[in-house]
């Protein structure tokens, strides 16, 4: 498994799409995702976004840089008690790992 940047976020992207999207999960019903992969800054990173306003100020941003990639999560959400299992998912698919 890939520990550099990108490949991280992707596993990300991939796993947050899946597992809080696709799912239906009730948690994240107000949100929509807006990868953010092709970085120049040398950040890829993922934003949750309001679903009805995704033009709006990011409530969630999960970005990666480096190799091995630092990640770094931070926003309103954070704040809320979704966090811990926000950072737990992410940890998991950061290493590898595909389940929800």
């Amino acid at each position: 498994v890939s520990r550099a940047a990108l490949p991280t976020m992707e596993r990300i992207a991939l796993g947050a799409n899946a597992c809080w999207f696709k799912s239906g999960d009730a948690a994240f019903k107000a949100y929509r995702l807006a990868p953010e992969l092709n970085s120049f800054s040398g950040r890829p990173r993922i934003l949750l976004v309001p679903r009805n306003s995704p033009e709006s100020r990011p409530m969630l941003v999960v970005q990666a840089e480096g190799n091995p990639a630092k990640l770094d999560a931070f926003g309103p959400v954070m704040n809320e008690a979704i966090s811990g299992r926000i950072a737990t998912d992410v940890k998991r698919w950061a290493k590898g790992g595909k389940g929800c």
